[in-house]
């Protein structure tokens, strides 16, 4: 793990420039950013039809494929960045207890529930950031030993417990706040903690205390990285403090950044949504006079098919300015000419997004085993399940 960490630390340092940028900010501008450094690379680029532009956006491995002819380094940095699968052979639950998961969610808990009993050593379970405990239901029902829940949401705590008394499950739910210091009561060193998709400083904070009290083992999939308090990402590995890597809250959001379970309807939403905003920023610096991109809350994707007019009303209202009599047709065209040049800049980001939060993960996996103890990392299902599969499991030693 210190060999790949540092490996990977190295590329995205020199190759900084192709990543440590935000697509829909530099979208404004009709020159890509790495026209005079690299123009083989950016004429290929301006040859792209919005159909390639999706199809290598959906196809990362013909996206390589054809820009390792202008990073010949590329594919075999990308190589190593391929963890190995959890084996698992599926769990037969006992009748009710996947009571209220939904499909896909289901799949992620069954995968992950799988891989943390197979790396059990511990007499009872800590579930982390529970929700209504629907890890916890699979791993009270499969091992018979007690889960303690921890769960913010006090509606959820209720929830479950409803639930897991009604099942005749091990199950106690305590509502706290993880980020707190009161939460140090829920810990003991006999425990195995599981935290399935738990955000930023929580699963960070998970791993503070899981070390600090002992805990037997931990198995952790991290999830939404730039959901810290912290204006960079706090290392925590020795390894990770040393680098000269210092990742701010936009950068940790680039591995985030993909869509791999939506279909047809999402991508429509997605070019309608973000054609709109690039056309209202356009409409706004031009019209108006603003020099710097005002952000619009979050809209109902069910608004977006009224039009880019209502739209733009909408925006004013939520922002408190008055728009223009203006051509909006004009500036919807030059919005959506403006989406595809972001997404066209976002093919050369999507190249370094599995490096980025693997050294994420990794930092995390060098502190368990800096901190004594025996950690893998692994994918616990596929990407199509979640992009989020990466699985830290570590034992005591």
């Amino acid at each position: 793990m210190h060999t790949l960490f540092n490996s990977i630390d190295t590329y995205l340092l020199q190759h900084q420039d192709y990543w440590r940028f935000e697509p829909f900010f530099v979208s404004q501008y009709s020159e890509l950013p790495w026209q005079q450094s690299h123009p083989s690379l950016c004429q290929w680029l301006n040859t792209l039809t919005d159909e390639q532009i999706e199809f290598y956006k959906q196809n990362q491995q013909a996206l390589v494929e054809v820009v390792s002819g202008y990073f010949p380094d590329l594919a075999n940095f990308l190589a190593q960045l391929v963890v190995p699968s959890v084996t698992l052979h599926g769990l037969s639950l006992t009748r009710g207890v996947d009571n209220g998961i939904p499909g896909r969610k289901l799949a992620q808990i069954t995968a992950m529930g799988e891989a943390a009993l197979q790396n059990h050593q511990a007499q009872e379970w800590l579930e982390w950031c529970s929700g209504k405990g629907f890890l916890g239901r699979i791993l009270a029902s499969q091992s018979q030993q007690k889960v303690t829940s921890l769960e913010y949401q006090a509606l959820l705590c209720h929830s479950g417990q409803q639930e897991a008394d009604k099942q005749g499950l091990s199950m106690t739910f305590v509502h706290g706040d993880a980020l707190s210091d009161e939460v140090n009561n829920v810990f003991n060193s006999e425990q195995h903690a599981v935290a399935l998709h738990a955000c930023g400083d929580l699963h960070a904070t998970l791993l503070e205390k899981g070390v600090a009290h002992h805990l037997s083992a931990m198995t952790i999939s991290p999830c939404c990285y730039h959901l810290t308090a912290s204006e960079h990402y706090r290392s925590l590995s020795t390894l990770g403090r040393h680098s000269a890597l210092r990742l701010n809250q936009s950068e940790l959001r680039i591995p985030l950044q993909e869509l791999v379970t939506g279909g047809e309807r999402v991508k429509r939403h997605r070019l309608l949504e973000m054609s709109y905003r690039l056309g209202l920023d356009i409409l706004l610096r031009q019209e108006l006079g603003f020099a710097d991109y005002q952000p619009v809350p979050s809209i109902k994707k069910s608004q977006l098919s009224s039009g880019f007019v209502p739209f733009c009303q909408w925006a004013a209202e939520q922002k408190g300015f008055t728009l223009p009599q203006c051509d909006f047709d004009t500036y919807l065209q030059q919005g959506t000419k403006r989406y595809w040049q972001m997404e066209k800049l976002s093919l050369i980001q999507q190249l370094f997004k599995r490096a980025i939060e693997l050294w994420l993960v990794l930092d995390k996996a060098l502190y368990l085993q800096q901190s004594g103890y025996k950690v893998t990392v692994s994918e616990f299902c596929s990407r199509e399940v979640t992009p989020r599969n990466l699985l830290i499991q570590a034992q005591r030693e």
